[in-house]
C-alpha cells in the first residue's frame, strides 16, 4: 500500500508539532512545516520533510507546495491547516493594518494554500483538508478580537466549502479546540507590543490590572486545558475514518460553550463571555 502523505503547517510547536509526531507514528508521511527556517532545520533533524511555508508570504506557499509534490510524484492526501498567531488587545485599539497582518496569516494564507491544494486533490480523486478552527469561531472572548475575527471568518468559508465539495471526494472539516497547551500566549507578546498603544488606551487601567497579568504571567496551565495530543487523537479520525465528521470539538469548554450558544439568550452569554 502506499504510504499516506499530509501537509501539516505551524509545526514549530503545539498542536502542529504534536500532529506531525502522531501522524508519523500512525505511518504518515508527514510534511511538517514552519514559518521560520530554522525551525524547518530542527524538523528535519528530527526526521520530518519540513518545507518552509509562512501563511503571510504567498511565494514560500507554492514552492513549499511544490517541493512536497515533487517529492510524493504530484499527490497529496491531506491538507492540516494550523498555523496562525494572536493580536490581543480591546477591539476599539486594533489599528486596522493589525487586523489585516492577522487575516493575511490566520486566513488568506490558509485559503490560498488550500486552493492551490484542490486541484491536486481533485486529479487523484480524494483528498482530506482538516481546518484547525477554535472555539473562539463560534463564541467570543473579550481582548481577543483580532483571533476571534479570523476565526469566524474561517468557519464560514470552511462550512461553505464543505458544502461546495459534497460532490467531489474530497471531505472538508473542522476541528475547534478550546485551551489546548501550546505556546500562542507568548507568541502573542510581540504581535502586542507591535500594535497596542496600551498606556495612551482608554482602557489603560484594565491592561494594566488584567491583560498584561494574563500576557506576560505564567500562571500555569488554563482550567479544562488539554495536551496538543487531545487535538491529534481527533486528528486522525478526521483524516482516517471513512466518512470523517464535519466538526470535531476538543476540550469541556467547546463543548460547554456550544450549548449554551443553543440554549442562553444572547445578553445572557455575553455575560458569562465577559468573565472569561
Amino acid at each position: 500500500m502506499t504510504q499516506r502523505s499530509v501537509l501539516i503547517t505551524g509545526c514549530s510547536s503545539g498542536i502542529g508539532y504534536a500532529a506531525a509526531h502522531g501522524l508519523r507514528e500512525a505511518g504518515w508521511r508527514v510534511f511538517a512545516s514552519c514559518r521560520k527556517a530554522e525551525d524547518c532545520l530542527r524538523l528535519q533533524a528530527e526526521g520530518f520533510d519540513s518545507p518552509r511555508i509562512d501563511y503571510a508570504d504567498a511565494d514560500t506557499i507554492h514552492a513549499g507546495l511544490a517541493e512536497i509534490l515533487q517529492a510524493t510524484g504530484g499527490t497529496l492526501d491531506a491538507l492540516f491547516n494550523n498555523g496562525a498567531f494572536g493580536t490581543p488587545g480591546a477591539v476599539e485599539d486594533l489599528p486596522t493594518d493589525a487586523l489585516r497582518a492577522i487575516f493575511d496569516a490566520n486566513f488568506f494564507g490558509w485559503h490560498e494554500l488550500t486552493r492551490a491544494v484542490i486541484p491536486v486533490m481533485r486529479e487523484q480523486g480524494h483528498g482530506r483538508i482538516v481546518q484547525c478552527s477554535s472555539v473562539l469561531g463560534f463564541v467570543t472572548m473579550p481582548w481577543r478580537g483580532a483571533y476571534n475575527s479570523t476565526k469566524y471568518a474561517l468557519e464560514g468559508l470552511t462550512q461553505t466549502l464543505r458544502v461546495e465539495m459534497r460532490d467531489t471526494p474530497i471531505h472538508v472539516v473542522s476541528v475547534q479546540p478550546g485551551p489546548i497547551t501550546s505556546k500562542i500566549r507568548v507568541n502573542s507578546i510581540p504581535h502586542f507590543e507591535r500594535w497596542i498603544d496600551w498606556e495612551g488606551s482608554v482602557r489603560v487601567v484594565q491592561y494594566r490590572k488584567k491583560l498584561r497579568k494574563r500576557l506576560y504571567e505564567d500562571s500555569g496551565p488554563d482550567t479544562f486545558e488539554l495536551p496538543a495530543d487531545a487535538v491529534v487523537r481527533k486528528l486522525r479520525h478526521a483524516l482516517e475514518a471513512p466518512k470523517p465528521r464535519p466538526v470535531y470539538m476538543v476540550t469541556t469548554p467547546t463543548y460547554l460553550m456550544a450549548a449554551l450558544r443553543r440554549i442562553l439568550p444572547v445578553r445572557a452569554l455575553d455575560w458569562v463571555l465577559s468573565r472569561g
